[in-house]
This record gives C-alpha cells, structure tokens and sequence, in this order.
C-alpha cells in the first residue's frame, strides 16, 4: 500500500443527507488537490441504498458503485454520519467488519466514528469525534475509551477524527503517514492550511503543534530563531532571558501562544525536520540525529520509533524522493 507505483484504493461511503463538506475534504485532499503531480490515490464514492442521493445543502450527487466498492479498498472513510444517529444496516456494519478482521484502514470523520463504534471496532480503543457528542457517545459505547480532545487518533489500523474541519486534519495525517510529510506538506501548501495542527493530545507525531503561533507576542521572534537553529540546545532559562521574561512567565505565555509546551513544540520541530531530511537528503542518520538536534543517533532513533511507529531507515526507504 506504501509503494508509489501502486495507486491506494479508497472508498468513501456516502449517504442521503450527508454534509457537502465532509463529502468534499477527501475528494479534496485524496484527488483534487494534486493537480500538476501524479496521483497516489483512487478514490471511489458508493451508497449503500442509493446511486443518487441528495446533500444537506439541498443539490444531488449521483455515484455509481454500492458497498461492493468496500471489497477492494485499501481504506474505508465514513465521513461523517446524520446528527440523529440512526443504526447503520448489518449489511455496512458487515462490511467494516470484515476490512477491520483483514487488517486493513479505517477511518471515522466527525461523526463516521459512530459507525465503527455501533460495529464494535472501536470496543477497548481510544478515539475521538465530534464534542458536542461526547456524553452521549460515553453513555452509549462505555468499551470506547472517548477522548474529545484530540483532533484526530490512530489507535492501530483504526483513524478516527473530531467534528467538521478536523477532518482536513485527519485527512492530511493519512497522506502522511502513507506517502511521507514531504508530500502532505505540499498538498497542504496548495490548500493554504498548516500542515499540523496542534489537537492537545499525541497523535502521529507526539503533541503536533502549531507551526506558527496563535497569536502574535513578543516570544515570537525568539522562537523562529529557534526554528531555524533546531541543531543546537535551547534551554527554558535562555529563551527568557532573551525575551527579558521570568521562566514562569515565558513558560506561561508560551503555552498561550503555542497551544503547548516549548519541550513538545521542539521536539515537533526536530521530528518533522528529520522527515525531510530523511525524504531530501543522503544525509547518514548521525548526521540527521546531529543536524536535528538529538545529540545522538540513538536518542533520535528513539524518539523517531516512538513518534512513528517506524525506525528512521525504514521510513527513508518507504518515502524517499
């Protein structure tokens, strides 16, 4: 499914009713976004009940295969679900299922959790959705462990995501996590969003962060300092001194600014930085480790396993230029 030469099947199930956005961020981000590139993905539509049905935005779409699509695809998104939650048929909740039992991806958007979770693939599992319904998701599936933080959650071939724009989130972490950051950094470039976003809890990469802060301080300038000087240390104490702030106070506006800690901001940034270079360049892995900033390649070999499941050559050899 890694390989570049093969296209990854998709197969999106969409329903009557179904939100034009989420209908459209796959298309989006799997298809329509990489013109001027080849394509890595085959994306299909199907309708469990019908070939034609209509959005919540009152216009028709009209798609030409059923669940049988479900068969072939590499990963199944539900992009969402209707606010009332109706029971999905056995037939849909078979057809996870049996994805689910051959190991393959799956993936919940806002809402589409609800689905994995009514089939039971989410039993004994962290996952997310939309927040507003989290108590009555918490009541109804009490095996889920729920979290309504995140933006998104991988929990092993299970990706599910939080409500509306998370899902463009969630959709660009696939691209990743398939086909390397180089290219979702692009992709995401072209639709004008950042690449990560920070959803307050781990997900792909430990603690994603924002590139760029929240608001603008008097921190900031010291922190794009940082970024481009990823390979040297950068302690608490320094970074205030130079903002002419307390530790306190820098920690503190800090977290206001970033959304997070300046510890999981850096390693972010070392990490996403040893991707390109591992994807660009025919830099050793010391000499990645070193111009990182992890001191040593061991620690960056831990740290990298750590954040992606995968060691630094393995994901060279997987998203190599």
């Amino acid at each position: 499914m890694n390989k570049s030469s093969e296209l990854i099947k998709i197969t999106m199930i969409a329903f009557e009713g179904i939100s034009a956005f989420h209908l459209s961020v796959p298309c989006l981000v799997f298809q329509d976004i990489f013109f001027g590139q080849p394509v890595r993905f085959n994306l299909r539509i199907c309708s469990e009940n019908s070939l034609r049905f209509e959005t919540s935005s009152g216009f028709g779409v009209v798609v030409d295969s059923d669940l049988s699509a479900t068969q072939e695809a590499d990963i199944i998104i539900i992009p969402s679900w209707p606010n009332d939650l109706p029971e999905p048929s056995e037939r849909l909740l078979e057809a996870l299922i049996d994805h689910h039992d051959k190991g393959k991806l799956l993936v919940g958007l806002c809402l589409g959790s609800y689905v994995l979770a009514c089939a039971g693939i989410l039993d004994g599992k962290r996952a997310t959705s939309h927040w507003a319904f989290t108590e009555q998701f918490q009541q109804q599936f009490p095996k889920v462990n729920f979290d309504p933080n995140p933006l998104f959650v991988e929990h092993e071939t299970i990706i599910t995501s939080a409500g509306v724009a998370a899902s463009l989130d969630c959709c660009l972490h696939i691209v990743r996590r398939l086909c390397g950051s180089e290219l979702a950094n692009d992709l995401a470039r072209k639709m004008v969003t950042a690449p990560s976003r920070n959803g307050g809890q781990q997900q792909y990469i430990p603690a994603p962060v924002n590139i760029k802060p929240l608001t603008e301080t008097s921190i900031n300038l010291v922190i794009e300092q940082v970024e481009q000087s990823l390979n040297q240390s950068h302690s608490l104490d320094e970074l205030a001194e130079r903002c002419a702030m307390s530790k306190r106070t820098f920690t503190r506006q800090f977290k206001s600014t970033y959304g997070c800690t300046f510890g999981e901001w850096l390693q972010n940034r070392r990490l996403v930085f040893s991707q390109r270079l591992l994807e660009t360049t025919k830099l050793s892995i010391p000499q990645i480790a070193e111009q990182a900033g992890f001191g040593s390649d061991s620690v960056f070999r831990k740290h990298f396993k750590s954040a992606f499941h995968v060691s630094p050559v393995q994901w060279r050899t997987t998203f190599k230029q």
